[in-house]
C-alpha cells in the first residue's frame, strides 16, 4: 500500500490566448460533435522525469509553460472558450469572447514519482490528486454556460513533473486534443517561436466542410435526440466515490512480438477452419479481441457474466473520419471527427475455444463496414448507445495508439508515463502506443480487485500460449 500523499496548491490562475489576439467567434456544432454532449469529461496525465526542485521549476520552467501555453490557445483558441447549451430549440454552441481563459493549477505532490508512473495494480484513486477540475457550470438566462479545459501541472521534487488535462469531448476528440498538447510542447522546446511551431500544423476549425456533407439531416436527429435527454442531464450524475470503491487501476504491455504471434495464429486457426479470407487481423483488431475475451473470462470467473449463452455483448469503438474520400478533412481539423462503430457477439462465443478468433472476426468485420461507409447506422448512434449501455454488457475502447501520446515532448524527452484517467469511472479500456518499443501497445483498465487478478491471469496465459 502507498503511504499518505499530500497535494500543496502553489499557485491557481487562468490563462488565455493574448488580449486581443483572437476575435470573437461562435462554432456551430456538427453530427460528429452532438455524441459527446452526453461523454463525462476527458482526463489526461503526462508524466515526466524532472530531477530538479520545485523551486527551479517555478522560477525557471513555469513563466515560459504558462506563456507558450498563452500563445497556443490563441491558435487552438476552441479550448479557453465555452459551451453554451440553450433551452431547446436553439442549439448549443461553442463561443469565443476575449478574455476566456483556460483554469490553470499549480502544485506539488510528497507521492513517490516512481510507484505513481508503474504499470502494477493500485488504487484508482491514487492519481486522481493530479487531474484537474473543470470549473462548475452556470446557467444564466436558462442557459447553461460550461467550460471546455482546465490544467493542472504537478511537481514531484527533485522527481518528475505531471501536466494534467480534464476536457470535454463536444470541443476536441483525441485527435485534436494531442494536436493541442504536442503545439504546446514545441512552442516550449522552441522557446516560444510559434510560429514556427505551427507552421505546418496550423487548426483546421472550418465546421462547413461537414455541415455542407450532412445530406441525412444527421445534426438534426441527433440534436433532437440529445434534447430528449437534456432535460435531466446532469454533471457527474453518479457520485464518483460510489463508483470507484474497490477498483485498481494497472497497465498491462503488449511487445510487437506478441501482437505478431497473436495475429500467427489468429491465421492459423482460421486457416484450419478455410475462414481465412477477408480476415482483418490488424494489430487495433487482434488486440481488441484478445483484451475483449480476456475480460469477459475474468468477468465470468469473478461472478459477473454468468449469463444466457446466446446473451449479447456489445463491443464498441471509434474511427477517425478525417482524410475519409467522402469528407475529405484535413487531419488538422480541431474538433470531433469519429464515427461510433458497435461490435455484437453472443457470450458463448466470446467464451468459446476461439474466443479471439471469434472476436477478431466480429471486430474485423465492422472495420471493413466502416471502411466502405464511415456513418453507418450515424442515425442511431445515441439511441444505440443508450439501449445498449443499458444491458451492462458493453465494453468500450478510450484512446488509439495512433494518437502517439509519448511523442508530447516538453523538452524533458519522451513521457515516463501517460494515463487516461476517465476510465476509472466510465469502464472504458485505454489503448495506446508503447512507450518503450515502436509498434507495441498499452492497455490499461479500471477493474474491481478479483476482475483485475482473474484478468491478469488470461492476459498472460494468453500470451503465453499464442
Amino acid at each position: 500500500m502507498a503511504g499518505p500523499c499530500t497535494i500543496k496548491v502553489l499557485d491557481h490562475s487562468n490563462a488565455s490566448p493574448p488580449p486581443g489576439s483572437v476575435p470573437d467567434t461562435s462554432l456551430p456544432l456538427t453530427f460528429f460533435d452532438v455524441p459527446w454532449l452526453v461523454c463525462r469529461p476527458m482526463q489526461r496525465l503526462f508524466f515526466y522525469e524532472f530531477p530538479y526542485s520545485t523551486l527551479y521549476f517555478t522560477q525557471t520552467i513555469l513563466p515560459s509553460l504558462r506563456t507558450s501555453l498563452s500563445h497556443a490557445l490563441q491558435t487552438f483558441y476552441p479550448f479557453a472558450a465555452k459551451l453554451i447549451c440553450p433551452p431547446s430549440p436553439h442549439k448549443p454552441h461553442i463561443l469565443y469572447t476575449d478574455g476566456d481563459c483556460v483554469s490553470f493549477t499549480v502544485a506539488e505532490s510528497s507521492a513517490d514519482f516512481d510507484r505513481t508512473v508503474a504499470y502494477l495494480a493500485r488504487d484508482v484513486k491514487e492519481l486522481h490528486p493530479f487531474v484537474p477540475q473543470l470549473q462548475p457550470s452556470r446557467v444564466l438566462n436558462n442557459t447553461r454556460v460550461l467550460p471546455l479545459l482546465a490544467l493542472q501541472v504537478t511537481v514531484f521534487p527533485n522527481s518528475g513533473i505531471c501536466i494534467g488535462a480534464t476536457f470535454c469531448h463536444v470541443a476536441a476528440d483525441g485527435r485534436s486534443f494531442n494536436h493541442f498538447m504536442k503545439a504546446w510542447a514545441s512552442i516550449l522546446r522552441s522557446g516560444g517561436n510559434s510560429a514556427a511551431c505551427l507552421e505546418k500544423s496550423v487548426p483546421f476549425l472550418e465546421r462547413n466542410v461537414i455541415r455542407e456533407k450532412d445530406s441525412r439531416g444527421l445534426e438534426s436527429i441527433l440534436m433532437t435526440e440529445w434534447w430528449s435527454w437534456a432535460s435531466d442531464w446532469e454533471e457527474d450524475k453518479v457520485p464518483a466515490h460510489d463508483i470507484l470503491a474497490n477498483k485498481v487501476r494497472a497497465t498491462f504491455v503488449m511487445g510487437r512480438g506478441d501482437i505478431d504471434r497473436l495475429k500467427r495464429c489468429v491465421l492459423i486457426r482460421c486457416l484450419k477452419q478455410n475462414e481465412s479470407e477477408q480476415l482483418r487481423a490488424s494489430t487495433f483488431v487482434v488486440s481488441c479481441a484478445f483484451v475483449w475475451t480476456s475480460l469477459i473470462k475474468a468477468q465470468e470467473l469473478c461472478g459477473r457474466g454468468k449469463h444466457e449463452d446466446d446473451e449479447f455483448h456489445y463491443f464498441c469503438f471509434v474511427a477517425d473520419c478525417r482524410n475519409r474520400p467522402e469528407f475529405a478533412i484535413p487531419e488538422t481539423y480541431l474538433g470531433n471527427c469519429l464515427s461510433i462503430c458497435f461490435v455484437r457477439m453472443k457470450r458463448r462465443e466470446l467464451l468459446g475455444e476461439n474466443g479471439v478468433v471469434a472476436a477478431t472476426k466480429a471486430i474485423g468485420k465492422r472495420v471493413w463496414e466502416f471502411e466502405k461507409g464511415a456513418l453507418r447506422e450515424a442515425e442511431k448512434w445515441l439511441t444505440n448507445w443508450k439501449e445498449i449501455s443499458e444491458t451492462g454488457h458493453l465494453v468500450t475502447i478510450s484512446g488509439s495508439p495512433k494518437l502517439r501520446a509519448y511523442e508530447t515532448d516538453f523538452g524533458w524527452g519522451k513521457p515516463k508515463k501517460t494515463e487516461v484517467v476517465q476510465i476509472d469511472v466510465s469502464g472504458a479500456i485505454y489503448l495506446g502506443d508503447s512507450r518503450d518499443e515502436e509498434g507495441g501497445i498499452e492497455i490499461g483498465l479500471a477493474l474491481n480487485k478479483d476482475e483485475m487478478e482473474a484478468f491478469h491471469g488470461f492476459f498472460e496465459q494468453g500470451l503465453k500460449t499464442t
